[in-house]
């Protein structure tokens, strides 16, 4: 089910701050930008080899990603695998006992179906499915 690391994905506080950072850690520039407005989320994308990197900033206080830099400050916050048939790796990782924290997938950043996986089934990574819309099957 699980093709590849499509991403990692680091909250940061501030685009501003962060991107000046990550240009000069990875030695390239973002390739791309987006906003997320049903995450209330700024997005930020790099390329490192056959993965990205996205960076994720809060739009909003009602963020997701505005509470996780509250509890536990700016870092990792999850880990995205591309997956072959995301409806299918939902129903194969519930019936194995993980809880998911989306049922559904839903449309995220970069145009892509994803959900999430609950990080205390995960030894406390939250995970990220992901499949481009067009091949997933």
């Amino acid at each position: 089910m699980i093709n590849k690391i499509d991403h990692i994905g680091i909250a940061v506080k501030n685009l501003t701050v962060a991107i000046p950072k990550f240009n000069l850690l990875l030695g390239t520039e973002p390739y791309k930008t987006e906003i997320v407005d049903s995450e209330k989320v700024s997005t930020v994308f790099y390329k490192v080899g056959d993965c990205k990197i996205e960076l994720l900033c809060p739009t909003s206080k009602e963020s997701t990603i505005y509470k996780f830099l509250e509890k536990k400050g700016e870092g990792i916050h999850h880990i995205a695998f591309d997956v072959y048939g995301i409806q299918k790796s939902l129903d194969f990782y519930a019936s194995r006992g993980i809880n998911l924290i989306h049922n559904q997938p839903k449309i995220g950043a970069d145009k892509k179906e994803i959900a999430f996986l609950h990080p205390k089934d995960t030894l406390g990574v939250l995970i990220e499915l992901c499949a481009d819309l067009i091949n997933d099957k």
